[in-house]
């Protein structure tokens, strides 16, 4: 099973060989490791170092900070990869994002000082933008960062913040005009080394996803200099969001793809072995219907996912498609992981098997980076013209 087929055209010789690079590494390093990341709550910071020197992370990034010059399909088979060894608590999806954040708007000095250490694993980074009372409605966070000298002072709360509990950087979006609505929000760089004011609430309990250190992350009159403004000039910050977004949307699709694609995979393997009423579960008509309706879904969206990650690469990825595979995908993921679950019996309920525990992760899926509901609301957006 692999993200890509022999037709997608965006597949490159470079591309085949890094999925292969990347599966190596990730059964010697991620799988051992799956559940002990599940137990502890987090992902020790020894595996993000060796993401880093077997190239997992540098793909896109250029070769001036420490990268190979790729292009956004290396992201998409590492965040695939990952999803379809059964792993969802290593944050690198929010990395990429930041990465990229940076690559597009951020200073010579920030992405010099920045870039290598992200891609190297020695710095986890992650993205505040979430707070208690501003969910999907950007515009209406009430984080601020006001002007103070040669420095911001940044007082607010962020919550449901991934790579949280560990990120050494953390891209924060605040107000940097209370008055200006969508035009006053500014994207700033919080080094969390030595920042007076900062703290972080305890790992939040969740119902699935318990190998992420997910935390809730306040500002006490933070200092933060103005070099660290993202972009040339402040309020460009919500626009920025939005150029961003259908990257973080489209991964979050992919991710779907590659659990959905692992889900099946260990299904198929139990349907096979276990037996009822004489014969194989696989040999039930029922079971190998519900297996034909999954696989048919799953191919059909694979086709759609890879044509966006073309469209990706070509910077030609509009937000209203990036919702389609957000939304369509999460949704399918949840569909088809409750329907494997119940071919496994009661056995699809103990944690023992893999299959409850991407249940309760796929569930998340149709809420963060936007909830589907606000999905159909933008592709309805592009239709009514």
């Amino acid at each position: 099973m692999s993200l890509y087929t022999p037709f997608n055209k965006w597949v490159t010789d470079e591309h085949k060989l890094f999925t292969d690079s990347v599966q190596k590494f990730y059964n010697d390093e991620m799988s051992p490791n799956i559940e002990d990341w599940v137990n502890k709550g987090v992902v020790s910071k020894t595996f993000w170092e060796k993401a880093g020197y077997a190239g997992i992370m540098s793909g896109s990034v250029s070769e001036e900070y420490g990268g190979v010059g790729g292009d956004m399909g290396f992201d998409s088979i590492t965040v695939y990869e990952q999803s379809k060894t059964g792993d969802s608590s290593w944050g690198y999806g929010i990395q990429s994002i930041v990465i990229h954040y940076l690559n597009e708007y951020g200073t010579n000095e920030q992405k010099s000082e920045w870039l290598p250490k992200l891609i190297e694993g020695k710095s986890i980074a992650s993205l505040a933008m979430t707070e208690p009372g501003a969910g999907s409605d950007l515009q209406a966070i009430k984080t601020t960062a006001k002007k103070d000298g040669n420095q911001y002072t940044l007082n607010g709360s962020k919550i449901f913040i991934t790579n949280g509990g560990s990120a050494d950087l953390i891209v924060v979006a605040a107000k940097t005009d209370q008055s200006a609505g969508a035009k006053g929000i500014s994207l700033v760089l919080l080094d969390t080394k030595n920042a007076d004011g900062f703290s972080r609430g305890k790992p939040l309990k969740k119902l699935g996803l318990k190998g992420n250190d997910t935390a809730e992350l306040f500002f006490d009159n933070v200092k933060i200099p103005l070099t660290n403004l993202i972009g040339n000039e402040e309020g460009q910050g919500f626009y920025q969001m939005m150029n961003q977004l259908p990257w973080e949307r489209l991964l979050i699709g992919i991710t779907a793809l590659g659990a959905i694609d692992f889900a099946l995979q260990e299904t198929i393997k139990y349907v096979q072995d276990r037996k009822a009423f004489g014969k194989r579960i696989m040999d039930l008509q029922n079971t190998r219907f519900k297996l034909a309706e999954a696989k048919t879904k799953t191919e059909v969206f694979r086709s759609f996912v890879n044509e966006c990650i073309a469209r990706l690469i070509k910077g030609k990825l509009d937000a209203a498609t990036a919702s389609m595979a957000k939304y369509w995908g999460s949704q399918i993921q949840n569909e088809i992981m409750d329907e494997c679950l119940q071919l496994h019996g009661g056995y699809g309920y103990i944690l023992d098997y893999p299959i409850s525990r991407m249940y309760a992760d796929a569930r998340v899926q149709k809420i963060y980076g936007g909830s589907n509901e606000i999905m159909k609301e933008l592709i309805a957006r592009s239709i009514d013209k």
